[in-house]
């Protein structure tokens, strides 16, 4: 970028959420009815990035690892399964009301506003007599509200016909994990990966779609020996940080945070966060969790089920413990469009540029929505240059655009991410060669058009 900082300024979530717009990549649900808050919908060039990582997060932990699976649960389940898993009873966030602008804050956030710990039961949330920090009004009593989307399954209405929206992923594994165990023939250790849409009904939702409360979990519950636990914690912590980095994310930007003892969830024996240094203050990227045997012996107590595995070598029968690993589809996203923007100085040659800079979106080639642009140099050359976008078209993802000057089309390209523009000129009709230009180092390189599949089946490294 033009300024190291810039990436921290005030304004630079305003540049991704309009680059994000204008481009198609994400745009507010239902805006024509004025927008429902924190719900979000992927545009055209967003489907394609979030698909693409999607599809690089499965290759990476289910096509590249032999003792992992994959799986596709429901979002509505057994109300049951929420009380095995603690979500009906504790699954809550803390609530105060300003008695005089009728405002809503969550109690735990005021206190660490205050710099108090954030030790929300009623009675020590009252003796601080905290005030509206809005209207400096008087607040109303905690309450608990629990985060879950509650709907009815059948004709009528009642207690005994409620059923939730999912809240997590997680327990949509856990709950098939004897199904996948005898199906698959799989062996401790051995994992089962998800990629699934949650629903909380958040009080505070916000930061684009880095808190939503309609969102995409990417989820991997690796099932091992409890004498095992410690070891494959690191293992996972150490793979999903690589993959982050595989990808082109930038390292300076990533670190690990290890949970303190006094904040560690009533099931976790140790849990690890990677955070990303967003322009905000949250940074949770994903979480790396040692969730001990506390799922699939709460399961195993509700469902009256035997869950235990029996190793018939070392002649025992355990509960085993679960090494989760817990992202946001939603959030890396959100992570990679950070990183990947750049402004530079003008370097299109476009001589309409109206602006000094212009925003390159240097994305990893796994994850650029699209791969190869086609941009015939002039309308009467279309017949000839449809001929290879169609013939690149079979083999990657590609656009062909032929609207606005060729300066303009590769400032485009530039802004969502392209890799490569091919240009096909007047003199492509001679020698059957068209100009490939590099995204990021602004080579150019004269091609058969013969040779084009493998020369981007080599860059492409498929």
């Amino acid at each position: 970028m033009t300024k190291k900082e810039s990436k921290n300024d005030d304004n630079f979530m305003e540049k991704i959420v309009s680059l994000a717009k204008r481009r198609g990549f994400i745009f507010q649900s239902s805006e024509i009815y004025g927008g429902i808050n924190s719900i979000y919908d992927y545009g055209p060039l967003g489907v394609l990035l979030k698909n693409n990582l999607k599809k690089a997060w499965l290759k990476e932990m289910v096509q590249l690892n032999d003792n992992v699976v994959g799986l596709d649960s429901g979002i509505l389940m057994h109300p049951k399964i929420w009380e095995a898993s603690g979500h009906l009873e504790g699954f809550s966030d803390p609530l105060v009301d300003c008695k005089s602008c009728k405002k809503r804050f969550r109690a735990d956030h005021l206190l660490e506003a205050e710099g108090l710990k954030p030790d929300f039961r009623p009675s020590e949330f009252k003796k601080h007599d905290l005030k509206c920090p809005e209207c400096d009004g008087e607040l109303t009593d905690v309450r608990d509200f629990n985060l879950m989307f509650k709907t009815f399954m059948g004709a009528l209405e009642s207690k005994t016909s409620e059923i939730y929206l999912r809240p997590e992923t997680a327990q949509g594994i856990y709950v098939n994990f004897q199904n996948v165990f005898n199906s698959m023939k799989v062996k401790i250790p051995f994992g089962v990966a998800q990629i699934g849409k949650a629903f909380r009904n958040e009080i505070t939702p916000g930061n684009f779609v880095f808190r939503m409360r309609e969102f995409e979990q990417m989820e991997m519950q690796f099932f091992v020996h409890p004498k095992d636990a410690d070891k494959w914690f690191k293992t996972w912590q150490e793979r999903r940080m690589a993959w982050y980095l595989s990808l082109g994310m930038d390292k300076k930007k990533l670190k690990f945070r290890d949970h303190k003892k006094d904040e560690l969830v009533h099931y976790a024996k140790q849990a690890t966060d990677i955070e990303y240094d967003f322009p905000f203050q949250d940074r949770e990227l994903e979480g790396i969790h040692n969730r001990s045997d506390f799922d699939l012996t709460q399961h195993e107590k509700h469902s009256k089920q035997d869950l235990k595995v029996n190793d018939l070598e070392a002649k025992e029968k355990y509960i085993p413990y679960i090494i989760e690993t817990s992202g946001g589809c939603d959030r890396a996203t959100l992570a990679f469009l950070i990183d990947a923007y750049t402004e530079v100085e003008t370097r299109s040659g476009d001589k309409d540029a109206k602006h000094e800079t212009e925003v390159v979106l240097k994305l990893h080639k796994d994850l650029a929505p699209i791969k190869v642009a086609i941009l015939p140099l002039s309308k009467k050359l279309d017949k000839e240059a449809r001929q290879v976008y169609d013939m690149l078209k079979t083999e990657r993802m590609c656009d062909y655009d032929v609207t606005g000057s060729i300066g303009k089309r590769y400032r485009r390209h530039d802004e969502i991410g392209t890799p490569y523009c091919l240009t096909f000129d007047f003199d492509s009709l001679e020698d059957k060669k068209v100009t490939v230009r590099d995204r990021d180092t602004m080579k150019q390189d004269r091609v058969a058009i013969e040779e084009l599949s493998d020369y981007f089946r080599e860059r492409f490294n498929q």
